[in-house]
């Protein structure tokens, strides 16, 4: 285990890249918690919530950036982080059952 990895070691890909991941067979893993999994998730993703200290939460990808650090970390390989989390893939309108107008988070880094 190299407990050196750190966010810079994560490699990040925008939602075009990720969708095409999927479409290769990589699976999703959807870190937020079960509520905002509930609320709307990419088709076939797993849903295993990883919790930080914070008041609110984020669908922006900060806590897939950190489940992703502690995931090399443990020994696990062709671990990619989808860049702008959740919010992105809505707001690129690549799934879900609600337009990017209709979800709502309470993220600081979204308008």
């Amino acid at each position: 285990m190299d407990a050196s990895n750190r966010p810079e070691a994560v490699v990040t890909v925008d939602v075009i890249a990720a969708k095409g991941l999927l479409g290769q067979g990589r699976r999703y893993l959807d870190v937020r918690t079960n509520e905002e999994f509930n609320k709307g998730h990419i088709g076939n993703a797993l849903n295993v919530p990883y919790m930080f200290k914070t008041k609110k939460g984020c669908n922006s990808g900060g806590r897939s950036l950190r489940a992703c650090v502690d995931l090399l970390n443990a020994g696990f390989k062709h671990v990619t982080n989808m860049g702008g989390g959740y919010s992105a893939w809505v707001d690129n309108e690549h799934g879900g059952n609600k337009s990017a107008d209709e979800f709502e988070t309470s993220c600081k880094f979204r308008p």
